[in-house]
């Protein structure tokens, strides 16, 4: 089965550890050894289809890609950058700025400019992380910090 022709909705892919092919749902991230026959299903979780996020996102010398708009190298450690995004949490929980206002100023995402505001997304847009935190907010909630290849970020749902 060289051109192996698959339903809609998964990939073959190698496992790692045994050398094996699988077959991965490329809407619910879910693997399987055997050959699917059917198209793959998105993922059913009886929630919203898409949501609207704001995000602060602080990166390290760790992440991705350690630079942003604000600094060229990123230098901060992990642990930093959690401190960084605990405290700029604190400030928007007890009312002493607000989320777009920090967003704005110290976020390392090109979103900055708009508030940290993201848009509307679905499932399987974003680092997995993230989506799974972001649709499990509310409307109006803020996250605890979530730690993406990318860096940390605190989320707040706001569609």
């Amino acid at each position: 089965m060289a051109d192996e022709q698959l339903p809609p909705g998964w990939e073959k892919r190698l496992s790692r550890s045994t050398g094996q092919h699988y077959y991965l749902n490329i809407y619910t991230k879910e693997s399987q050894w055997d050959t699917p026959d059917k198209p793959a299903e998105p993922a059913s979780s009886g929630g919203p289809e898409q949501v609207q996020c704001s995000h602060l996102l602080v990166k390290h010398r760790n992440s991705r890609r350690p630079s942003s708009w604000r600094e060229e190298n990123i230098a901060r450690t992990k642990e930093e950058a959690l401190e960084l995004l605990k405290s700029y949490r604190e400030q928007i929980a007890a009312g002493k700025a607000s989320f777009a206002e920090l967003a704005q100023k110290y976020s390392d995402c090109s979103s900055a400019r708009r508030g940290g505001d993201l848009g509307p997304f679905g499932r399987g847009t974003m680092q997995k992380p993230f989506e799974e935190a972001a649709f499990s907010l509310k409307v109006g909630e803020l996250s605890e910090p979530v730690d993406t290849d990318s860096g940390v970020h605190i989320i707040m749902r706001t569609v």
